[in-house]
């Protein structure tokens, strides 16, 4: 093995081959902030594609998976680990998931609980989806609100930095508020990636809109170029989805 590939960065691609030659992926470190209405889809193939190895465009890793939103779904992590040429029973068993319902929850998961289990697991890969929607409840005071916000945002950019792994958000906002630029500016600000990704029938957008060392750019695709990077051949992951 030559110099060159020792110090290549390790790089998790974001799934979609046609994407490639214009955006190689997220190295260990990245907080990334994926928005739009195709985000969550995203998560759920970034679920599957990290267990791939690093020639592959994976990380050879599971996934711990916070779900703010109750959007989690088995059911999709399932089909694409079909895509992919993996037995879908045993690539869930490497999806760590655990649910949240409140602000506090979230909170407390992300603020106690991550870095344990992320050196349990060894995952490289944390996911949280529907990051704002708990803290914009009516039952939490909106000072409380936006304290527990800042605090989980810079603790996730800990866990990126300090963890060396890619942390995902999946931010979808709900409607143009106060509150919603309130999470907006914090989340955008701790980040250093932040992708729009928006699918319209049989179309993809793809708009990387920051990032630490490459332009903005836009891309459309269609949904059958933005097939998987299928890997022939089943490698054995595990059984269900984990609950942590």
């Amino acid at each position: 093995m030559s110099i060159l590939s020792i110090n290549k960065p390790r790089r998790l691609s974001l799934g979609f081959s046609t994407l490639d030659d214009f955006f190689q992926g997220f190295e260990l470190g990245d907080f990334v902030v994926v928005r739009g209405n195709a985000a969550s889809f995203t998560s759920f193939v970034l679920s599957v594609q990290t267990q791939l190895p690093i020639e592959w465009g994976g990380l050879s890793s599971s996934t711990v998976f916070v779900d703010g939103g109750n959007r989690f779904s088995p059911y999709s992590i399932a089909e694409i680990a079909r895509e992919y040429g993996l037995d879908p029973k045993t690539a869930m068993e490497k999806v760590y998931v655990s649910r949240a319902f409140t602000a506090h929850q979230l909170s407390s998961l992300v603020l106690e609980k991550l870095c344990f289990v992320l050196r349990k697991t060894r995952a490289r890969l944390l996911i949280v989806s529907d990051i704002s929607s708990l803290f914009s409840d009516r039952d939490v005071p909106t000072v409380e609100a936006r304290e527990l916000f800042m605090k989980v945002c810079t603790k996730l950019s800990q866990i990126a930095s300090e963890k060396q792994a890619v942390v995902v958000v999946i931010y979808l906002p709900k409607k143009r508020s106060r509150m919603e630029l309130f999470f907006e500016a914090v989340l955008f600000g701790k980040s250093n990636v932040l992708i729009r990704l928006r699918r319209k029938g049989r179309i993809f957008t793809f708009a990387l809109e920051d990032h630490p060392s490459i332009n903005p750019f836009s891309k459309d695709f269609t949904v059958y170029q933005a097939s998987s990077n299928c890997v022939q051949g089943g490698a054995g992951f595990g059984k269900n989805c984990s609950i942590i």
